[in-house]
């Protein structure tokens, strides 16, 4: 009693609740160590899963490193074939400027060729000029001696006509030995083919006959005489010499596209210049492309002021500002280009009549030629052309150009004759004195070679 009392008693269950607590402390002990142990591997887990995804991270930075270093080559790689194709197209520009440049070095090259080559003509043309001064200055047996060069240069020019006409008819009556009626038939053949004309080759072969029969002509060759008086007969009708004084003179010139319109003004304002006289010319074909241009660059090689408007401007205002300055400047001859066009009759007739009332209009005091310029080498054309303008201008004299260019010379007996109106200017040549006067007496002599 006394031990349960004061606790003597107890001593057992005492130890074993203290042996029960120590078991628990124990428990709870190895429960700790136990959850440490877990934490622990937890915290090692979880290390692991940080180094992993430090790793991870690593390397893929790594890899963004890596793919910048590619991108960063690569973009490298890109510039140098950029800048490669840039120093190329670099390369292809400035070759392309050099050859510009070449090019345009040429050209002007090319343009002091050509502005040497007009200085050579100019100064040839002054010599010339100088020289026809000089002779007519000199007294009467320097023009003497000048009108011979002049027919030699006739002969020389006609000698394809001569060939083609004169020396067949020789043929021809060298190969007879009376005069009949198959000789005259053979003298017609000749006369055709020469581009004689029909109508005026039968006048001709008509005459001739007559002459023969009242001569009593029985020697062929004696025949060849009478053709050409025949012939310096029909040449010789009409006043023939181009008229220009007193001054203040005008001449029109009219004629097809081709035919050598724009040589013959160059030519005639070089020997009127020759001869001390004041020249002008009027561009006033202004519907041809380049007809302007043409003649501009013989008024520069003849030192000759000239009047020219726009391309398509109105030929009756260039040849109206013409007179009005021919006029202020006291102008001894203004020579005027016009239009060729054929095709159409009516606007011709219109362009040309327009410029003939502005002429009789404001230049009624000037001396007034209208020469039809016409093409020797395109035969009976000739003549065509020369019927269509005489009927839409009033022509008072034919140029023949080229007559040095074809066998066929008797164009100029068939445009005579046919379309009655005096040849004269003929040109025989390309230089500025084979521009001649036409003289039938001279002519007739050159073609029958006496």
């Amino acid at each position: 009693m006394f031990k349960k009392l004061f606790g003597f008693g107890k001593k057992k269950e005492e130890t074993k609740v203290e042996e029960v607590v120590s078991d628990v402390e124990k428990e709870e002990v190895k429960e700790d160590d136990e959850r440490f142990l877990e934490n622990l591997e937890s915290e090692k887990e979880n290390t692991k899963d940080e180094a992993k995804a430090d790793e991870v991270v690593v390397e893929e930075e790594i890899a963004v490193e890596t793919k910048s270093e590619e991108e960063s080559d690569e973009c490298e790689e890109v510039n140098v074939v950029l800048d490669e194709e840039g120093v190329s197209i670099f390369e292809e520009t400035v070759a392309e400027v050099e050859e510009k440049v070449a090019e345009e070095e040429a050209v002007e090259d090319l343009i002091d060729v050509v502005e040497e080559i007009e200085s050579i003509e100019e100064a040839s043309d002054a010599i010339v000029e100088t020289q026809v001064l000089e002779e007519a200055n000199e007294g009467r047996e320097k023009p003497a001696a000048k009108k011979e060069g002049l027919f030699a240069r006739l002969k020389r020019g006609l000698t394809k006509a001569k060939q083609g006409i004169t020396d067949r008819i020789d043929e021809v009556l060298k190969s007879y030995t009376s005069v009949d009626d198959e000789l005259f038939e053979d003298l017609e053949e000749v006369l055709i083919t020469a581009d004689v004309g029909v109508n005026t080759t039968m006048q001709i072969i008509d005459d001739l006959n007559d002459r023969v029969r009242s001569k009593k002509i029985t020697d062929p060759m004696a025949v060849r005489e009478e053709l050409k008086e025949i012939v310096e007969e029909i040449l010789s009708k009409g006043n023939s010499k181009l008229d220009v004084e007193p001054s203040p003179a005008i001449i029109i010139m009219v004629g097809v596209n081709g035919v050598g319109k724009t040589t013959t003004i160059g030519k005639l304002a070089l020997r009127y210049k020759s001869e001390g006289k004041k020249v002008m010319l009027a561009a006033a074909d202004t519907f041809r492309a380049a007809a302007t241009e043409q003649l501009d660059i013989w008024a520069k090689r003849t030192n000759t002021e000239i009047v020219k408007h726009h391309e398509g401007a109105d030929p009756g205002a260039v040849v109206f500002d013409a007179i009005k300055a021919a006029k202020a400047r006291k102008t001894d001859v203004l020579i005027c280009d016009t239009a060729g066009r054929l095709h159409n009759k009516a606007n011709l007739m219109n362009e040309l009549g327009k410029i003939f009332k502005i002429i009789d209009k404001e230049f009624p005091e000037a001396k007034k030629e209208v020469l039809l310029v016409v093409d020797a080498t395109t035969g009976q054309n000739a003549v065509v052309q020369a019927k269509s303008f005489k009927e839409v201008a009033d022509i008072t004299g034919i140029v023949l150009t080229k007559l040095d260019g074809t066998a066929k010379g008797g164009v100029v007996l068939a445009v005579k004759s046919e379309v009655d109106v005096p040849v004269k200017l003929i040109g025989v040549g390309e230089k500025a004195e084979d521009l001649q006067d036409f003289d039938a007496r001279e002519f007739t002599a050159a073609l029958f070679g006496n």
